[in-house]
């Protein structure tokens, strides 16, 4: 069930916050109505993979509880291969055995294995319960509390990936009464992340699929403006579909009183890759490092260590997101961005502090992102080469017929640069006008939580700080009628499967 279907929005989400509502003053009651209403959420796009969370769960809460009394490495790492395993049976097998067929030149048929749900969430985030449960670091909870944790449903498909500590202390508060001015900005924050799903990411869709879906074909020849245009298309759908999704798990939690970590920081923001992992899936960031990068020595044994360890880290996480080498290759670009960028700032002492060099550091920045998402986007490496390739220039500048028009006077002196006009192109004006659109919205607007949140009242208030008031609540309940008419266009949130 997707949040931004009528499903859930109509049916779903009212049903389980009147039961909230109803069951509120028992503890016992609203947990288990939550848990059963998190499972039923689970189960609506394939009940029979209710078995695989069920039996994670089970093993994993055993495991945790006997670690949390009597530490033992065997039974932490026998609770770990339990879940790599369930992992990589779903999501590797089929990958692992086009990789053998390729070396060992076999031909071993794929297995029919579909992926269930949310598995590389719940996997992560229960390898960090136990080896918290080792460290004797978990906060004190029953079994109902953490099938709770690991199964609340606004989190549960596509993150944040939660920590023990963040939310077992909030299912164990006692009693009180509903947060109204909370259940607000869960609305609003719900009704924010909507619009920014159905609104901008689903519309900006369309220009990069095509050329995507383009570069697929070993006949056809993407060149500089199609290249270039599809790229920064999906760079901005990618950040709107997941930065709109993040805003609807936290306001979802939130109407049921539950902080979920922040996910997602204006990550086009920043001014090096490092800061961009501050800034993008940032519950992730936390898990490889806290639980990897850490674990493998950090910066404790030198510079070369350090960038060993950054580049298994990166790797890994670029094979968690997918089973494909175009993802491999993606984490190893940024592993490798993340060994320039700290070599550059150890010869120079830190980064730019001029006005020029700052906006010259955010360029590169943002550029090197947007030639990984290619590798993240593509659906083979040929077609992510044969972007790449139009990218630089290689097969030649084109415009529309029609563009010419639009240039004027500028026509002459386009033509001069080396571009040529030709009857066809993929390029689309309204496209890269999206494009421009978005690039504004995500460098000069504050994001959601600057929007909506507690912490925002200590700063000075301006037209964009969001009020419990019935201004606020007319824009918001403006933009909830506008993107739900819009809902039967929408499609699945990109982070939904993996």
């Amino acid at each position: 069930m997707l949040f931004n279907s009528y499903e859930f929005i109509f049916v779903f989400l009212p049903i389980v916050i009147g039961g909230y509502v109803v069951f509120r003053r028992w503890w016992l009651a609203e947990s288990l109505w939550l848990v059963g209403a998190s499972i039923f959420f689970y189960g609506w796009w394939n009940p029979i993979f209710l078995w695989v969370i069920l039996l994670s769960v089970s093993v994993n809460f055993l495991c945790g509880k006997r670690l949390s009394q009597t530490p033992s490495r065997w039974i932490l790492w026998l609770g770990i291969i339990f879940n790599l395993a369930l992992l990589g049976y779903f999501k590797y097998t089929n990958f692992m055995i086009d990789v053998f067929n390729d070396v060992a030149e076999f031909s071993i048929p794929a297995q029919n294995i579909i992926l269930p749900l949310a598995i590389s969430f719940f996997t992560f985030q229960q390898i960090a319960y136990l080896v918290d449960s080792y460290r004797r670091l978990t906060v004190p909870h029953n079994a109902v509390e953490y099938v709770l944790f690991v199964t609340f449903f606004p989190q549960l498909i596509a993150g944040p990936i939660v920590h023990q500590a963040e939310i077992l202390p909030q299912l164990r508060k006692p009693w009180i009464d509903i947060d109204y001015r909370g259940v607000a900005e869960g609305l609003a924050l719900f009704t924010i992340g909507l619009s920014k799903k159905v609104l901008i990411a689903d519309n900006i869709s369309p220009f990069s699929t095509e050329i995507f879906s383009a570069a697929m074909d070993p006949t056809v020849t993407i060149t500089f403006f199609e290249a270039w245009s599809g790229a920064l298309a999906y760079t901005f759908q990618l950040y709107f579909d997941f930065s709109g999704y993040c805003d609807m798990a936290l306001g979802a939690g939130r109407i049921f009183g539950i902080r979920l970590p922040i996910n997602f920081n204006s990550p086009y923001k920043a001014r090096d890759i490092t800061d961009f992992w501050r800034r993008w899936h940032m519950t992730l960031s936390r898990f490889l490092r806290d639980y990897l990068y850490f674990p493998l020595g950090g910066n404790r044994y030198g510079s070369i260590f350090q960038m060993r360890n950054l580049l298994i880290v990166m790797l890994l996480g670029g094979l968690w997101h997918g089973a494909a080498w175009n993802f491999v290759i993606w984490g190893a670009l940024h592993g490798i961005y993340l060994l320039v960028n700290r070599v550059w700032k150890n010869w120079t002492g830190g980064g730019a502090t001029s006005r020029p060099g700052r906006a010259l550091a955010w360029l590169l920045t943002f550029i090197a992102v947007v030639v990984g998402w290619v590798f993240f986007r593509a659906e083979s490496l040929d077609a992510a080469f044969a972007i790449l390739k139009g990218m630089t220039g290689v097969n030649g500048m084109e415009l529309g017929l029609n563009h010419q028009s639009y240039l004027g006077s500028l026509g002459p002196l386009v033509s001069a640069l080396g571009v040529n006009f030709v009857p066809i192109t993929r390029f689309s004006l309204i496209g890269a006008l999206w494009i421009l659109g978005c690039l504004a919205i995500t460098l000069f607007f504050p994001n959601s939580q600057d929007w909506v949140t507690e912490s925002n009242q200590s700063r000075p208030e301006n037209i964009l700080t969001w009020t419990n008031n019935r201004s606020w609540g007319a824009a918001i309940g403006l933009g909830a009628a506008i993107s739900v008419g819009y809902l039967s266009k929408s499609s699945e949130f990109l982070y939904f499967n993996f």
